[in-house]
């Protein structure tokens, strides 16, 4: 292993981050799916993010075998990084918390799913995507490897652009009106300044 500082610092927000996940993903392993959208595109999209976020960090911290892509970042980046990390930790926990059973890693509702608003989601509709965000910028700012540190931030770039509109469709179809009201309230990443004016005919 590389022993230096910020990569042991990295190192033990990737073993927080890898157990935040693991644990609502047991939680929900037995939770029914009511419908799934798994196609090739997002199976791709996946491979990608895992790749950059868990493969090439992994690589770098214990093998010399990307030492090709080594550089050397200036000394307050991994500080900027280390205060980013913290912030990504806690928003991708308390997103997971919010979103209790309800959460999936791809593109799927269980059964008895409900559109969650209170917690982070009260402002923004995708807490755990600007989690992710926070997570990419910190893993690039705390290795010093163009690839382990920054391809995350361009493969999950990829995948929100993709998905996003994708996930908000499939909700939009799920929940009708009450998820284009949320959706005029909130912010996908951050906060409206001030909610949109709607409204909606009831039949």
């Amino acid at each position: 292993m590389r022993i230096q500082l910020w990569n042991i610092v990295f190192l033990i927000g990737f073993i927080v981050y890898v157990a935040i996940r693991g644990v609502f993903e047991r939680r929900t392993r037995t939770n029914e799916r009511t419908l799934r959208r798994l196609d090739t595109v997002e199976k791709t999209l996946l491979i990608f993010v895992g790749t950059g976020s868990l493969l090439l960090p992994v690589i770098y911290l214990f093998t010399p075998w990307l030492a090709f892509a080594d550089y050397r970042l200036p000394p307050f980046a991994p500080w900027c990084g280390t205060a980013l990390m913290v912030a990504a930790l806690w928003l991708f926990w308390r997103a997971h918390a919010d979103l209790g059973l309800n959460w999936s890693i791809t593109l799927e509702l269980r059964k008895g799913h409900q559109l969650v608003r209170h917690g982070v989601y009260r402002s923004i509709r995708h807490p755990m995507y600007a989690s992710i965000w926070l997570w990419c910028f910190a893993q690039g700012l705390m290795l010093q490897n163009w690839l382990a540190g920054w391809y995350a931030l361009f493969a999950f770039a990829l995948m929100y652009f993709i998905r996003t509109p994708r996930e908000e469709k499939m909700m939009c179809e799920s929940f009708g009106d009450e998820y284009r009201v949320y959706m005029q309230q909130t912010g996908r990443l951050f906060p409206r300044l001030r909610a949109k004016n709607t409204h909606v005919t009831e039949v």
